[in-house]
């Protein structure tokens, strides 16, 4: 993800209801994106009580999740959410990888928009600053969320 994310659309999330799959592996910083996407959903009008989010052990669980999420049929659109940093080896670009592919297999699946808000950084400085510092991606995974989900909406009439 690049540091020149386009602007949101002005988009209400009056009606809206969300879906949350988050990684409890590196809690502090995945709370964060969680506490971001959040009041960013809430800004834009989305109740607090159509968001439902559920805690998974790490990254690699979320698609699992994410996928349970979808399959209810409760949801204009779920969020998979996730911090993987990098260590001695290269496991957190291979975890990164398949729960990308696998997050977009489950929206093609199920007909569920899903924002891949998985994060893959190299340091823990890296990570501080996409998920509680100067860099907002709870928010922009929020705007993505609720774009998608109006467009499903659309869609779906």
């Amino acid at each position: 993800m690049s540091l020149s994310a386009p602007q949101p659309i002005s988009t209400s999330g009056a009606g809206l209801r969300i879906g949350i799959a988050a990684a409890r592996f590196n809690q502090t910083l995945v709370d964060g994106l969680i506490a971001r996407a959040t009041a960013a959903m809430a800004a834009a009008g989305v109740e607090p009580a159509n968001v439902n989010v559920v805690r998974v052990p790490g990254s690699h669980e979320v698609p699992w999740a994410a996928q349970a999420l979808a399959k209810t049929g409760q949801f204009e659109c779920v969020v998979g959410l996730g911090v993987l940093i990098a260590g001695d080896t290269h496991h957190h670009e291979m975890v990164g990888a398949s729960v990308s592919h696998a997050l977009q297999h489950v929206a093609l699946e199920t007909g569920t928009p899903v924002i891949n808000g998985v994060i893959v950084v190299n340091s823990v400085a890296q990570a501080e600053e996409r998920c509680l510092g100067a860099i907002n991606r709870g928010a922009e995974f929020a705007a993505a969320a609720i774009e998608m989900a109006v467009l499903k909406r659309k869609f779906s009439r």
